[in-house]
Formats: structure tokens, C-alpha cells, sequence
């Protein structure tokens, strides 16, 4: 019951010297390691190629938009071609689709440059 006991003050010891050094405050940067981290050329190589593969994929998108913005002006020309009276609302449909479709290749092209600049 002895060898317990001291036990038990030994780490209230230990918590209470814990909680003190977590109390003095210093800046967060010397936490950090003030050493730069050695990378291999090999790995630096590994992660050009998965930003080249990121960004490539990000700009696959780019394609549908493409595809989008044709099948939207292609049914504008069916839907005036069936009912020409209808022109000045089938056009406004058509823009608006239009926008968004291009929007959405203008998307994948900004993730595109992020991952490509921004990493």
C-alpha cells in the first residue's frame, strides 16, 4: 500500500510539472523543428509528376464543358428549326445554359492552375 501511494504522488507530480510547462507561454514556432526537411530528388521527382498528373486530370473537365456548350447550341437549332417562334426564349435558355456549362470548364481549369501553382 506504501509503494501505491507514492506512486499515486509521483505522477500527480509528473502531471502537475506537465501542466506548468504547457501553461509558459511561447510562440508556436518554437515547437517546430528549425531544421528544413531533406528531400530526395527522387521524391521532389515524384511530386512534380503527381502535380503534372493532378492538374491533367483537373483539365479533363474542360472537355465536357466543350461538349456541353455543343449539344446546348445544337438543340437550340433543333427546338428553332420545330417552332421558330419560339426563338427569343430558346435563346435565353440557350445562353444561360450556355454560362452554365462554361462555368464549369472555367472550374476544373482554376483547380487545374491551383494544383499545378499553389502546391
Amino acid at each position: 500500500l506504501q509503494n501505491t501511494g507514492t506512486c499515486h504522488h509521483t505522477q500527480i507530480f509528473f502531471v502537475e510539472t506537465n501542466l506548468r510547462i504547457l501553461a509558459v507561454s511561447r510562440p508556436l514556432t518554437s515547437v517546430v523543428p528549425s531544421h528544413s526537411f531533406q528531400t530526395s530528388t527522387i521524391s521532389r521527382d515524384i511530386d512534380t509528376a503527381a502535380k503534372f498528373i493532378g492538374a491533367g486530370a483537373a483539365t479533363v473537365g474542360v472537355a465536357g464543358s466543350g461538349a456541353g456548350i455543343g449539344t446546348v447550341f445544337g438543340s437550340l437549332i433543333i427546338g428553332y428549326a420545330r417552332n421558330p417562334s419560339l426563338k427569343q426564349q430558346l435563346f435565353s435558355y440557350a445562353i444561360l445554359g450556355f454560362a452554365l456549362s462554361e462555368a464549369m470548364g472555367l472550374f476544373c481549369l482554376m483547380v487545374a492552375f491551383l494544383i499545378l501553382f499553389a502546391m
